[in-house]
């Protein structure tokens, strides 16, 4: 390709970066990110095939302009940590809604193959949860307390050692999706043939509700979120699998970090679900209605932050581009 064919071909996508470098429109961090991945290639382009021509000038200009806004505006302390959490991420987020709904539908589509196994076969929860932990909640059942095996543990001892284990399962499904996503998918399978059974196991003992009104109410945010992690997971696979415009390690470069800050953003909600867990789902002698309201408040929390806001800040970064153009 001719150099100018080269430059004709890439003009509009360069003077994007520009306009926003000049502040004449303003672009959404993760669309930035990907334009910036692009330009680079095309620099890297150019030094090949053009290693003396004017395109190199120009976009290794663009380039150290883009790298000193990020170093000049990086934010640091809290309020770099409030601002990724309240703005940044939910914005990035935005494009990964179709991977969450796709962890979501997988999650729910074992959970109900694993009610269905249950049902057809009551031994099959033991192959899944294991003889000990049936055995001791059978035990708890004919006691007359079915929730008791929340209630055994010292209170701090089981906050950490929940916290530390929901995390390490977020961490599993989301670096399994470096297996072309399939590792996710079988954790996501995995956890949700585990829900299913568990639950259908209590519906068979006739306390289905008692179970659901003490397990969700920590459980609303443990199992959301690693349907979120599993999202992460699928987010790096993808980035292997479908690289798009990009070079096929500058996608998986792209796939890996935006998955860690999908990751990264859960970990609030982890510790939140360890606390309800440890110190709250123990009381199995609270009103239904308290219950009910923390199962609501729960999900609302994670709808409004995972699906609302990524939307809602999506369309008002693209109002703002459209006023300033």
């Amino acid at each position: 390709m001719r150099e100018s064919l080269f430059i004709k071909k890439n003009q509009t996508k360069w003077s994007s970066l520009e306009q926003h470098l000049s502040k004449k429109t303003e672009l959404p961090p993760s669309d930035l990110a990907d334009l910036y991945l692009e330009i680079s290639d095309d620099l890297n382009y150019a030094r090949t095939f053009y290693p003396e021509g004017k395109a190199i000038v120009y976009l290794n200009h663009l380039v150290s302009q883009y790298h000193r806004e990020v170093y000049r505006d990086k934010k640091v302390g809290l309020k770099g940590v409030l601002d990724f959490y309240t703005k940044d991420f939910p914005l990035m987020f935005y494009k990964y809604l179709p991977q969450l709904a796709i962890s979501f539908f997988v999650f729910v589509l074992f959970a109900v193959m694993g009610a269905y196994s249950t049902q057809t076969d009551i031994s099959f929860v033991r192959s899944i949860l294991g003889d000990s932990y049936v055995n001791q909640t059978l035990a708890n059942i004919d006691s007359g307390d079915p929730m008791a095996v929340y209630k055994k543990m010292n209170r701090m001892d089981m906050f950490m050692g929940i916290t530390v284990n929901n995390i390490r399962v977020a961490i599993t499904a989301f670096v399994a999706g470096i297996f072309l996503g399939v590792g996710t998918l079988l954790v996501l399978m995995y956890n949700g043939v585990m829900l299913g059974s568990f639950q259908y196991f209590f519906h068979a003992k006739d306390l289905l509700w008692e179970s659901a009104r003490t397990i969700w109410i920590h459980g609303t945010l443990e199992i959301s979120v690693i349907v979120i992690a599993g999202c992460a997971g699928l987010v790096l696979g993808n980035g292997i699998l479908f690289p798009g415009t990009f070079s096929r390690l500058h996608s998986f470069r792209r796939g890996m970090k935006d998955g860690v800050k999908i990751l990264i953003s859960t970990i609030p909600f982890f510790v939140i679900a360890g606390f309800l867990e440890s110190f709250v789902t123990r009381l199995t002698q609270m009103p239904d209605a308290l219950s009910i309201l923390i199962i609501l408040g729960s999900l609302t929390l994670i709808v409004f932050y995972y699906v609302y806001l990524p939307i809602k800040l999506f369309k008002k970064s693209n109002l703002c581009i459209l006023i300033l153009n």
